[in-house]
């Protein structure tokens, strides 16, 4: 595919753009020749898909809060794909599941093993009443699927509401109740009963500076539509961060409850830690009926998501709910497990709260600063920058975003870009107060050269 090829502005939405002159130019001055043979092959080899290929580099080793390229040079990664809470390489979680290779590697059907059963015993410690129920899969879709399996299944109804411009996953199911477009182009039909709402977004949009208005549209199809089984959403948005209001989740709570709706909510990318609670819910005094969760659980080096619901849809022992080949498996429970010590051991929380105060500070000390931010948004260590280029309109400053986004880059910062103009920010959990503040200069840095 061409690079210059032009990206309809509807499929900003989530990741790195592939195909820019940016993103050329990047490979022309920035990329060595050996890397580029490398790169020449992984396009050659594998399929070319959006938001994740063609490459940017050839990584050779992850430590910490970095990842290394073939030449030496390290990137602060500020994106990780959500799974770096605890930073790459772990050297306890490394350990661990050495120590799991070299006992028992796979657990066959219909047999269990205690490394599983200890993950799922400390899984439900963690959270309240009676959400004691899992069920493991390698993957956060695979979870969304079970989770909407299981909701027809407590309710016997098949439709389900979820947010316009939500991610919940790349299957055909997931992108089904998903809300952004680019997953969805040339897939056909999708899976019925799925209604969509546009999201509590209160910065622009029909919502704007009223989020209770979403509120009304989310009873209006509950009202009307009266047969809807769940509704699922994000606590926090992750992609382009959006922090909906604790009267929010507290109304949607009642809501649900109300037209007996199931409330599942999807913490694959924000939950153990990014927000400064174990789980996003708990900033909001609700609990969800089914929580989603994955990416990080395998702390960052084993695929590894799970569901966890209430004792009482126990229910169900005549179906299969999520049939998987490894859904117990023994490396990915010890990496779970040894995940969720490690946030314990490391006084991770407590942390996130502590350069949640500081990331607060230095977003609005940007903001303030540079005219082009028209909003910062975050909670504990996921922030969102959006750029503008019309305080009034709020006209998304697209190109000016992928130029800070490769600037950083030839600075040892990565992050993705979102919603097309959307900086987010999503370091390692255990990452320095130093190592924070350096990054913050090469963004500060990086909007200041857009001016020169």
């Amino acid at each position: 595919m061409h690079p210059n090829k032009k990206i309809k502005p509807n499929k900003r939405t989530e990741g790195d753009i592939n195909y820019t002159p940016a993103r050329q130019a990047w490979l022309d001055h920035a990329i060595d020749e050996s890397t580029k043979v490398l790169l020449e092959k992984d396009a050659r080899y594998f399929f070319h898909q959006a938001l994740s290929s063609p490459c940017l580099d050839v990584l050779k080793n992850c430590e910490g809060p970095y990842i290394e390229n073939l030449s030496g040079k390290k990137y602060l990664d500020f994106h990780g794909n959500n799974v770096h809470q605890l930073g790459f390489s772990h050297p306890k979680l490394v350990q661990r599941l050495t120590e799991q290779l070299q006992s028992l590697t796979f657990s066959t059907r219909r047999y269990t093993n205690e490394t599983a059963i200890n993950f799922a015993e400390k899984l439900a410690s963690l959270l309240p009443s009676d959400l004691n129920r899992t069920l493991m899969t390698p993957n956060g879709s695979a979870a969304i699927g079970i989770a909407l399996k299981l909701a027809r299944a407590v309710t016997g109804k098949f439709k389900v509401v979820s947010f316009w411009d939500s991610f919940h996953g790349a299957s055909l199911d997931a992108i089904s109740v998903g809300g952004e477009s680019v997953f969805r182009e040339h897939m056909g039909p999708m899976m019925p009963g799925v209604e969509r709402i546009p999201p509590p977004v209160t910065y622009r949009g029909i919502y704007e500076n009223n989020e209770s208005k979403c509120l009304e549209y989310l009873e209006y199809v509950f009202a009307k539509e009266g047969d809807i089984g769940a509704f699922l959403a994000e606590t926090v948005r992750n992609t382009d961060v959006q922090v909906p209001s604790k009267a929010f989740w507290k109304e949607a709570r009642k809501l649900c409850d109300r037209y007996g709706v199931l409330l599942i909510l999807d913490e694959i990318p924000i939950a153990l830690g990014r927000t400064g609670k174990m789980f996003a819910f708990e900033h909001y005094n609700i609990e969800p009926d089914i929580l989603c969760l994955g990416k990080g659980l395998g702390g960052g080096i084993f695929p590894q998501a799970a569901i966890v619901a209430r004792d009482s849809y126990n229910k169900f022992s005549d179906i299969s709910l999520g049939h998987y080949t490894h859904e117990k498996s023994p490396l990915g429970a010890a990496a779970a497990l040894t995940t969720l010590e490690i946030i314990e051991e490391e006084g991770l929380l407590s942390k996130v709260k502590k350069d949640k105060d500081f990331m607060y500070q230095e977003m609005n000390r940007l903001q303030a600063k540079h005219d082009i931010i028209g909003d910062v948004r975050g909670l504990g260590l996921l922030w969102g920058i959006e750029l503008v280029k019309n305080h009034t309109t709020k006209k998304k400053a697209i190109h000016e975003a992928e130029k800070v986004m490769y600037e950083c880059l030839k600075n040892g910062l990565s992050f993705k870009v979102s919603a097309g103009n959307v900086l987010q920010l999503a370091p390692a959990l255990t990452i320095s107060e130093d190592k924070l503040k350096e990054a913050i200069q090469i963004v500060d840095n990086s909007l200041t050269s857009l001016n020169l």
